[in-house]
């Protein structure tokens, strides 16, 4: 998930203004039973098409009565400048290469240089596939309630409530548990952020001045960051986050240019690396893949949302350039630089050139500038929680300054106490990303479909138990895993 989403909607939406924003940021609940009122341009409201996680939907419609075979989502949906093909494509792809990719050498050690080859090659074919279940299972869901479109947290709630009657209770709880993931996920891309940020300014001031623990860096990175995130209107980001794009492509290119130069033999590497590290192979790919919060908003706010699926839709070209971006850095990046691989590329640049210490400080720059888009989902679950504990305008603004400097500096505080790279990127995917991306598709699907069945002797059910059980043991493992290798850093 990842991270680089923001980007692509920031770009388009420089003109916007808060007022306009102010009632989808801080809604508790958004009527799904009024199919009248036209849906709004998800452009119009970044945040909503981050993640979603301010949706709520209407409780206790007997939803029943509401199915029409007939009734398609797609010609109900009301759009003012809805996103062609390319556009769509472009943003699928920024929403999936972020600094994920940086850490897929990392991952690479952790699997073997083939096992990662196939296995990276497998995880993107799975996750392509339960984007292609959640985009399924909101097309009948919205058919079902006469809704032209639903987002992460809705299908996960409607899946529930038109279900099996034994589990409509929970459809409440599946919505609020997709949102805390949501949450926790996001949570964890700005503890990477200052990690990464840290990290890579440690290593030039290191060679050309002195040597430092990077806490200090981490403590010397927080005094800009807080100011920084006081901000509260997305479009005065937009000039920055363009400039962050800029940068990121520019260091991801060097950073190639510098791996696929004088490469080893393939024997130098491990092929396959040991059973115990693979679990945090399976936690850094996931969390590099991590994309699956933005595909719905993507294909709701498509002009022929049609494209969006089949073998040579957008989604499928989309994913099948990120697999083969992220296998190719990881497999010369590892085959590159071996066993002494660290948790981003950019550390095992040469330290001797002007050139790649120039890619550590613009891939910090980047990054730096990018935490306050990752930020601004987390910030906006809490913030309006805490603003409703006071009456006044003035008790409301400091308790939101307040909400910002303190969840900034808990990111802060959960980097310092984790200051290994490869580990918490493996953490933040084995916890979170599996769940969203892994998990909660197939335990949806199979609820959704429920009522009308699963195919042929069942398939769709099977074959959902088999990618649920691969999650929970990636989670469980994974977690596992980076968790003893936080613990015990000297075992790695």
């Amino acid at each position: 998930m990842e991270e680089n989403t923001q980007l692509a909607i920031l770009e388009k939406n420089a003109g916007n203004k808060m007022s306009e924003r102010q009632p989808l940021l801080r809604s508790e609940s958004n009527d799904l039973g009024s199919s009248t009122l036209p849906r709004p341009d998800v452009r119009n409201s970044p945040e909503n098409v981050l993640v979603n996680v301010q949706s709520e939907v209407a409780q206790g419609e007997n939803t029943d009565s509401l199915v029409q075979p007939d009734y398609n989502p797609s010609m109900h949906r009301s759009l003012e400048h809805p996103t062609s093909n390319l556009d769509t494509m472009i943003h699928l792809l920024k929403g999936n290469v972020g600094t994920g990719i940086l850490a897929m050498p990392d991952a690479f050690k952790n699997a073997g240089l083939y096992m990662g080859l196939f296995g990276t090659l497998i995880m993107g074919a799975v996750c392509t596939h339960c984007m292609h279940m959640l985009v399924r299972c909101s097309h009948e869901l919205s058919r079902r309630i006469q809704q032209p479109s639903l987002s992460f947290s809705e299908v996960g709630y409607w899946s529930f409530e038109t279900g099996p009657c034994t589990l409509r209770r929970y459809g409440y709880v599946a919505r609020k548990m997709i949102t805390t993931f949501l949450f926790i996920t996001q949570i964890g891309f700005c503890c990477v952020y200052f990690l990464f940020v840290a990290l890579n300014v440690k290593e030039v001031i290191d060679h050309y001045f002195i040597k430092l623990d990077v806490r200090i860096y981490l403590m010397l990175v927080l005094i800009p960051m807080v100011p920084l995130n006081l901000v509260r209107n997305l479009k005065y980001l937009t000039p920055v986050s363009l400039f962050a794009a800029i940068l990121t492509v520019t260091g991801l290119a060097i950073s190639f240019f510098y791996m696929l130069q004088d490469l080893p033999s393939a024997d130098t590497v491990k092929p396959l690396a040991s059973w115990s590290t693979l679990p945090l192979y399976f936690g850094t790919a996931i969390y590099a893949f991590e994309g699956i919060g933005v595909v719905l908003p993507l294909e709701n706010n498509m002009k022929t949302p049609e494209d969006f699926g089949g073998m040579t839709g957008v989604l499928n070209t989309s994913m099948v350039i990120v697999a083969t971006l992220y296998t190719a850095v990881g497999f010369f990046g590892y085959l590159k630089y071996g066993d002494g691989v660290k948790g981003s590329i950019t550390l095992n640049l040469p330290q001797d050139e002007i050139l790649s210490q120039l890619v550590r400080v613009a891939m910090a720059v980047a990054i730096f500038l990018s935490y306050s888009l990752q930020f601004y989902v987390p910030v906006n679950v809490v913030e309006p929680i805490i603003q409703n504990q006071f009456d006044t305008t003035r008790a409301r603004e400091l308790a939101s300054t307040s909400t910002r400097i303190a969840l900034v500096t808990f990111t802060f505080i959960l980097a310092a106490c984790i200051p290994n790279l490869g580990p918490i990127i493996s953490l933040v995917g084995a916890v979170s990303s599996s769940t969203l991306a892994l998990i909660a598709p197939p335990v949806i699907e199979i609820i959704t479909f429920w009522p009308v069945g699963f195919g042929r002797y069942n398939w769709i059910m099977w074959k959902d138990i088999f990618i649920l059980i691969f999650g929970l043991c990636g989670f469980f493992f994974g977690t596992y895993a980076s968790i003893a290798q936080i613990l015990n850093p000297s075992a790695d």
